[in-house]
């Protein structure tokens, strides 16, 4: 059990260019403060200033960070490789220590202390800090494809946008506006005004270099929906032309990233043995995207503990003995929202006949063991 008069609590508030540390003994007493700049160089002065002020006072300094996966994660691993004691201290943990003040004020220094404050008051049930490079790479690796699909989606709607006016009906004909057939003739054929004099047979020949099983039948759909859909030219037709195209050549760029992206996300889950992909309806990306929310899976005693953490365990409340379960709405948002989906694609997989597998959070829970 560790004794709390034995350390010297330096409490982080964590900024993308500035830290701000704040040193209190156990009693609350705040004895020093100091701004650092976010790179190693002023680390090794940060800790030269509180080892000083800890052997002055005969403590061990130890130190906690509001979201050592954050901003702060590149202090937090310096401080590990070099032995210190790093708690990471919940943000919510801090935020109630500044409302529990009569009056409250929001500073960095008053963070750091609050974050200090919070260090001191849950000194043993904290978590030590532990920012491991595979976590996080794979987790940059799924940020970057999420920003890139939400991308795709707006460029999307850009796209259904000018191919309505141009097209009025091509929903009858390309149903995925952004299937590799599709764009290919957006991107030649933006708007009617290009296939002028081009017939079915012309368009099948061209077309089946793309994809191998288009047919004229539905050639000749598009010529006639074209036919049916009467004069869609504008005025500065050839504008909306060049944006249409624009559009589908960012697309494309975007798809390639995407599948670039997802063969580097592939290679990273070599390094944590995940079997999560065999489970049936269960993708790389949402596989992936697991393991980057929940992070090492070790940190859980139990799969009870994660579905709570996730939120997707439900809550009792209850008064003078009667109370009643309900759905949580606190844990990880972006977990909750995987186990969601990832329930709703099980039930919608069809069975192979074989035994299904275990429970999701078992094998979650199997991970890296």
């Amino acid at each position: 059990m560790q004794i709390r008069e034995n350390y010297l609590y330096v409490g982080m508030d964590l900024h993308k260019d500035t830290h701000t540390a704040v040193l209190v003994n156990c009693w609350n007493e705040k004895l020093d403060v100091m701004v650092i700049e976010n790179k190693p160089s002023e680390f090794s002065k940060l800790a030269k200033r509180v080892n000083k002020k800890a052997n002055t006072l005969g403590l061990s300094p130890i130190y906690g960070l509001e979201n050592a996966y954050g901003y702060g994660r590149s202090l937090a691993v310096w401080l590990i490789e070099r032995g210190y004691t790093v708690k990471d201290v919940n943000p919510s943990l801090a935020y109630d220590q500044r409302k529990s003040a009569p009056m409250m004020k929001k500073n960095d220094e008053h963070d750091a202390y609050c974050v200090a404050t919070v260090l001191i008051n849950q000194l043993h049930t904290l978590p030590d800090a532990k920012p491991e490079d595979n976590h996080w790479t794979l987790s940059q690796l799924v940020n970057r494809r999420d920003t890139l699909v939400k991308d795709g989606i707006r460029l999307k709607n850009g796209l259904h946008e000018q191919v309505s006016v141009a097209y009025p009906s091509y929903h009858k004909f390309f149903c995925d506006i952004d299937r590799k057939t599709a764009l290919y003739f957006w991107k030649n054929y933006p708007s009617p005004l290009h296939l002028k004099n081009k017939s079915a047979e012309e368009l099948t020949l061209e077309l089946k270099e793309i994809a191998s099983n288009f047919s004229r039948s539905k050639a000749q759909l598009i010529i006639d929906c074209v036919q049916n859909d009467g004069d869609t030219i504008r005025d500065y037709q050839e504008s909306r032309d060049f944006i249409a195209q624009s559009l589908v050549r960012s697309l494309e760029q975007q798809n390639k990233e995407i599948a670039l992206i997802d063969t580097e996300i592939e290679k990273m889950l070599r390094y944590f043995d995940c079997k999560l992909t065999t489970i049936p309806g269960v993708s790389i990306a949402t596989a992936s995207k697991l393991i980057a929310e929940i992070g090492d899976i070790r940190r859980f005693p139990s799969a009870d503990k994660l579905a709570r953490y996730a939120g997707i365990a439900p809550i009792k409340f209850s008064s003078g003995g009667k109370g009643k379960e309900q759905s949580s709405k606190q844990g990880n948002r972006e977990l909750h929202g995987l186990f969601y989906f990832l329930a709703f694609s099980m039930v919608t997989v069809p069975r192979t006949g074989k035994a299904e597998s275990a429970c999701i959070l078992r094998l979650l829970s199997a991970e890296n063991q």
